[in-house]
């Protein structure tokens, strides 16, 4: 007896890049079987009419600190992932891990999560670990002693690789940034980072990245690529990444489907000179949270609430949708939501993301692809995270399934109420149960931890 069966389900299958009609059998947790009309389980969902994709991989989210949340909930962003049909996260990325990894991951073991993780090491956590100023470069012996903070990481708790936050530390060198990278070349990793700059200043810190790459020898991935140069630059950093890419490099990007960033009205990001770079005034950035939730910034408030509320997550309105889409197009950039919340306040996309980009800009607007872009959220980031039992619906493969309705599947959270959850997601099935039925959430303790072997 099957635990559950998908009955008239429109399966998505990567090998002929089409929807197949087919049942599917699911046993201790992996997909056992599909065919035609399957029977006797003890679960039995029909999904006649709706699409039958693999879990949703979210490449780049922030969920950092587990257990401390005032409102009862250990999560701040997983249970929105689940809402969306992500059913594996990717946290530490930007180089901030703002709890120790091993603590994170225990509590995901102990506890459950509404989500399986993973997890990178934070190259900027280390940084102040050491008492460096994000605006001093490392010393030689401080280099030394990140790396071998990596290294402990990689080695005994199980991090995918190390992620980068150049911007948020400017004091970062390019040499900090290629020894601590070559000095992981025999590593089974991934490289990630947070870009230098943005805008006209953006395609540079799109070649750092890949020059990084290539001394190294590592694969890198390009955080959220939309919020580097989305800013009338789009089309050249992506010739660089394709270049590179047919020279040989193992480079990816990923990117969310938002013409705004999110990130804390304390950090460099916001230092002097950032809105002539973007070409915006004052009222571009809209505060999250309290007492100036909603509110659109003035040069008054703005340096009031960088003063006296610098970790207040604001919402910067700089980026075009245009080539945030032109992005999205490129078989090389997964969907990713850079998922980041603080109390329930915060951007959108990390309730919206993957709704929004099938809702939207696939069936409503027509702009992007069904099956391409749902390659984009499952098959492709698990084939780059080296997640072989997930990514498609196949006999053997775990059984991470979202079931949504084409017709309804839509984002519903706003900057101004940015956890609404969607619509159209009926039901999430995680490790071979049942977590949403019929849009409702029965189980949100069923994600599990996964720890990469070195």
């Amino acid at each position: 007896m099957y635990d559950i069966i998908i009955k008239n389900g429109r399966i998505v299958d990567f090998d002929s890049n089409n929807l197949k009609v087919k049942d599917i059998g699911i046993k201790d947790g992996k997909v056992e079987n599909i065919s035609n009309s399957i029977s006797n389980g003890k679960i039995e969902i029909n999904a006649e009419g709706k699409i039958v994709s693999p879990g949703f991989i979210d490449i780049h989210m922030h969920e950092e600190v587990l257990g401390y949340t005032d409102d009862g909930d250990d999560y701040d962003i997983a249970n929105k992932m689940l809402n969306m049909g992500v059913t594996t996260c990717i946290g530490g990325n930007c180089g901030n891990l703002r709890q120790p990894l091993n603590e994170f991951l225990s509590f995901v073991e102990k506890n459950g999560a509404p989500v399986n993780y993973m997890l990178y090491t934070g190259h900027n956590t280390f940084r102040d670990m050491l008492g460096i100023s994000k605006y001093r470069e490392a010393t030689k012996e401080e280099i030394a002693k990140m790396v071998e903070m990596i290294k402990y990481d990689l080695e005994n708790y199980g991090a995918i690789g190390v992620s980068f936050g150049i911007e948020y530390s400017p004091g970062i060198s390019f040499e900090e940034l290629a020894e601590i990278s070559s000095s992981l070349r025999d590593y089974d990793i991934l490289l990630s980072a947070h870009f230098r700059k943005d805008a006209q200043e953006g395609v540079a810190s799109v070649k750092e990245m890949i020059e990084i790459s290539e001394i190294s020898g590592l694969p890198m991935q390009i955080s959220h690529i939309g919020s580097c140069i989305a800013m009338g630059n789009m089309r050249e950093g992506l010739d660089l990444i394709r270049n590179a890419r047919n020279n040989g490099l193992d480079i990816t990007a990923d990117c969310y489907p938002y013409d705004a960033f999110s990130t804390r009205i304390g950090s460099a990001v916001f230092d002097e000179g950032c809105f002539e770079r973007w070409n915006k005034s004052y009222d571009a950035i809209l505060l999250t949270e309290e007492p100036y939730r909603n509110v659109y910034c003035t040069e008054e408030i703005f340096y009031k609430v960088r003063k006296e509320y610098p970790n207040m997550l604001v919402v910067a309105f700089v980026m075009n949708e245009d080539e945030v889409i032109e992005a999205l197009k490129e078989p090389f950039v997964f969907v990713a939501s850079d998922g980041l919340l603080h109390k329930g306040q915060g951007h959108p996309r990390a309730a919206g993301t993957f709704p929004r980009v099938i809702g939207k800009y696939v069936r409503d607007e027509g702009k992007l692809e069904l099956i391409d872009q749902l390659k984009k959220m499952t098959k492709l980031p698990a084939e780059r995270l080296k997640l072989k039992d997930k990514g498609e619906i196949k006999e053997g493969k775990d059984a991470d399934i979202v079931i949504f309705d084409y017709d309804k599947i839509i984002d519903r959270a706003t900057f101004f109420n940015p956890t609404e959850k969607p619509i159209g997601i009926e039901y999430v099935i995680l490790n071979g149960k049942v977590a949403i039925e019929k849009g409702n959430v029965l189980n949100s303790r069923l994600g599990k931890a996964i720890r990469r072997k070195q």
